[in-house]
């Protein structure tokens, strides 16, 4: 599943660096997590990192984007391939 961030979101800025697939940008009054992008740091990190720094714990599983770990792999692995193609 992809991540969503909520509206309790304080813009403090410490989700975005963390993500390592550039899924979180900011959006018109908070920060967005890009569901295409977003695979909950599988491949990258035992746990997704968004989460673990964000201080008001408003980042959850986005309930119109479920996939399985093995999809999320597959992201991921499509995302780290297309990365080693442009450099």
């Amino acid at each position: 599943m992809a991540l969503r961030i909520t509206d309790e979101c304080i813009n403090c800025d410490v989700c975005e660096p963390e993500c390592p697939n550039d899924a979180i940008f900011m959006g018109e009054t908070i920060y967005v997590i890009n569901p295409d992008s977003c695979t909950e740091c599988v491949g990258h990190h035992e746990e997704p990192q968004c989460k673990v720094v964000c201080p008001v714990d408003c980042i959850e599983l986005h309930p119109e984007f479920k996939e399985s770990e093995d999809a999320l792999m597959v992201k991921y692995r499509t995302l780290t391939s297309r990365l080693k193609t442009k450099l």
